[in-house]
């Protein structure tokens, strides 16, 4: 797990192995269908929902085909698929804040999973709001600079115009942070500027980081956050806690 660059961090990277790769694809699929159900429109210009979950979709690398096809199946009076949009909060080792979406079908099936991953690993499962109040929801857009062909301050100048609130060069990429409510704005607009994207979603970004000592303590958060993100029902983890 990569701590070079405050993003990574926050969210673990998606993995590129296959198996990862296709796993995440299925999350994402699960996102657009409740997008188009919820929103009532498979045309991204009329569902901002969806234009959100279609922005992650593209930074994944999901092809266009995969997200075409699944917004037809949303739309198809034969889907029946129904699913349920859930959050947990509680809290690993030291105390680490930990906030788990899921989509699912079955909340009775969901919550003593997630409830058991953080007794066993962590320090156990809390009421609604015990740690989101440290978060802040932003959206979160990552340019990869690896290769140092991107002139920082033209990137500057292009995110702001677009409606960025900042950027700040993070290592190889750049972050640039959004309103959740301009994020589609200002994906669009960098797009059209030819900007691809590492990444790019509505993320839950912590106030303040945790850094662990203990390697007990680092290997039981790691199986906390592989846990829950092997899980099929668990569309995205967040948490603070700080890798050297």
């Amino acid at each position: 797990m990569s701590g070079h660059s405050k993003w990574h961090n926050i969210q673990k990277t998606k993995g590129a192995a296959d198996a990862k790769r296709s796993a995440a694809f299925t999350k994402i699929a699960k996102e657009i269908i409740v997008a188009v159900k919820q929103g009532g429109s498979g045309d991204p210009n009329n569902n901002s929902r969806l234009a959100t979950v279609i922005a992650k979709a593209k930074a994944a690398n999901m092809p266009n085909d995969n997200i075409k096809r699944t917004i037809d199946k949303a739309l198809g009076s034969g889907n029946t698929d129904n699913y349920e949009a859930v959050t947990y909060e509680g809290y690993g080792p030291c105390g680490v804040a930990v906030i788990v979406e899921a989509l699912t079908d079955n909340r009775q099936r969901t919550a003593p999973e997630i409830r058991h991953y953080f007794d066993k690993f962590g320090k156990g499962m809390g009421a609604q709001g015990c740690v989101s109040w440290s978060f802040d929801r932003k959206g979160v857009i990552v340019i990869d600079n690896e290769e140092g062909e991107l002139d920082e301050d033209t990137v500057m100048m292009d995110a702001l115009d677009a409606g960025a609130e900042d950027m700040q060069a993070d290592g190889p990429v750049f972050e640039i942070t959004t309103d959740p409510d301009s994020f589609n704005d200002v994906v669009k607009a960098l797009e059209e500027k030819g900007y691809t994207f590492e990444s790019a979603e509505i993320e839950m970004v912590p106030q303040n980081y945790i850094v662990m000592t203990s390697e007990d303590d680092v290997r039981s958060m790691t199986k906390l956050l592989d846990m829950l993100e092997d899980n099929e029902d668990v569309q995205n983890v967040w948490h603070n806690w700080q890798q050297d």
